[in-house]
């Protein structure tokens, strides 16, 4: 599409939390491949992370794809963890919109010299939608790009309602265990036979202020301004939900699985790019080439989750009792305001037969043949990698809409099952016996596997749906002319 100068445009902003990051990345990336000049936006507490992680070279970039940084609104730190979820959200809604349009104000400034194009467009996360005031202002379309599951979207947008109709806020804090949360909902288009314990989890308040439920509520509205939605999923996957959700929200591409459509672009200087913000340990590629085909279990709880000290020795115990070959992310954040340490007794009695790394290449390591399963706790990115890969999983959902992925990975797509969140060593080790060992596991191995193969047609084959809603997302929404 020519020199710098007269390439479209696109502002990228994620919203700043690795599980957001990490697709927003990919999209961008095929994007520039698709010919785009692509800017990206990491607020400046990220960008710190990604420079202490991959080194103080690693946002170089290219001439055609340069890193930005924003002021995230909340006080300086150099904790190396994510930030309050909650304090986040209000600090990005309330502080970043100033900073974001005086961004593309500098950018415009600068393609009046020729160095750039000016801004064509915005990939904003859909948690991000303070965005659209600043698109809106100087012309331009905006896409949100929504980082959940379809199913868990359709679950944030219905939550206006849930609050109309008396589901949400709880009366009392023991509407948490009467059963209460065993209500079924059956006026959700494309979702069947889900309960209100399958909805994103924000709605378990007795808050009538709740701030994650007025977030999302306010999200949600405000997709409606969007020229277009974006999820990374794909349309075998998701089907009715999707359906659903086009009847609701402005025009809907699934694009997904990203990673896979991505594994398509030859070769090049992007794979230099990378969004992890800690460190990675290549050595565990190296430990699972010795290993047999399915004979380890993959464990991790994603960049967010935490667990109590309790809960960390239920899931140690449990998988050494096991007596499987495992390999488990333990994070120096994972517990809750203390360091992850693990009993001596434990360590000695998984020797030879454990890896303990603080981080690792996750879609690497779903992929090798080593890998059996995925204790997880079904974050939309693991979900859809272990997917792709024909992994089965077992389900520990910590939040928002991972309980919804949960569900559908049991009773939809068949290749999931669950831990009780009061998680006990003996449950831990009963299901990753019968996940690597038993028949429930070998019929859930053959659905993942009919799976993978569905996720390979979506996007790398001649009819795919994904490949044709990516084309059809940057001629009809992203290269419209700037209106201003």
């Amino acid at each position: 599409m020519g020199s710098l100068g007269n390439k479209p445009h696109a502002v990228c902003i994620p919203y700043p939390a690795q599980g957001h990051i990490n697709p927003m990345l990919k999209l961008a990336k095929l994007l520039h491949h698709k010919g785009f000049h692509i800017t990206f936006v990491n607020t400046e507490f990220n960008h710190r992370r990604l420079l202490r992680s991959r080194g103080p070279n690693a946002l170089d970039g290219l001439p055609s794809f340069r890193f930005e940084t924003i002021p995230d609104g909340l006080p300086p730190s150099d904790v190396d963890a994510t930030q309050d979820i909650p304090s986040l959200c209000e600090s990005t809604r309330k502080y970043c919109l100033p900073y974001f349009r005086g961004l593309l104000a500098r950018l415009d400034e600068r393609a009046r010299t020729g160095d750039i194009s000016p801004v064509s467009c915005v990939v904003s996360d859909g948690a991000m939608s303070f965005t659209l005031d600043a698109a809106e202002e100087i012309g331009v379309p905006e896409v949100l790009f929504w980082t959940t599951s379809a199913c868990g979207l359709m679950g944030y947008v219905h939550y206006q309602s849930l609050v109309e109709r008396g589901y949400t806020p709880l009366k009392d804090e023991t509407y948490l265990t009467n059963g209460y949360l065993d209500t079924v909902i059956d006026w959700i288009p494309g979702m069947k036979n889900i309960l209100l314990k399958d909805l994103p989890s924000f709605i378990r308040t007795v808050n009538p202020d709740e701030l994650m439920v007025n977030f999302c509520i306010g999200e949600t509205a405000r997709a409606q301004r969007g020229s277009a939605v974006i999820l990374n999923t794909f349309e075998a996957l998701e089907h009715d939900v999707l359906d659903g959700l086009r009847t609701l929200l402005p025009p809907i591409h699934s694009i997904g699985p990203l990673h896979l459509l991505l594994d398509q672009v030859p070769d090049s200087d992007l794979k230099q790019i990378e969004s992890n913000l800690w460190k990675e340990d290549e050595e565990c590629l190296e430990w699972l080439d010795s290993k047999e085909p399915n004979s380890v279990i993959y464990v991790n709880f994603g960049s967010i989750t935490v667990v109590t000290a309790e809960q960390l020795l239920e899931f140690a115990w449990g998988l050494a009792n096991s007596n499987q070959t495992f390999l488990w992310v333990i994070r120096p954040d994972l517990v809750s305001g203390e360091s992850a340490i693990l009993p001596p007794g434990f360590v000695e009695a998984t020797k030879g037969r454990s890896l303990l790394p603080s981080w690792c290449p996750q879609e690497k390591v779903l992929k090798h043949p080593a890998v059996g399963g995925f204790l997880t706790h079904c974050g939309w990115n693991s979900t859809l990698e272990s997917i792709c890969a024909g992994v089965p999983m077992i389900c520990w959902p910590f939040f928002a809409e991972q309980q919804t992925n949960c569900r559908y990975n049991r009773m939809e797509w068949g290749i999931g099952m669950e831990i009780d969140s009061n998680v006990k060593r003996d449950e831990v080790e009963a299901l990753v016996r019968e996940l690597m060992d038993g028949e429930k596991g070998k019929k859930m191995k053959e659905r993942a596997m009919d799976w993978k193969k569905k996720a390979g047609e979506a996007a790398t084959g001649p009819l795919g749906s994904t490949y044709a809603s990516l084309d059809s997302l940057i001629n009809k929404v992203l290269l419209q002319p700037r209106n201003n």
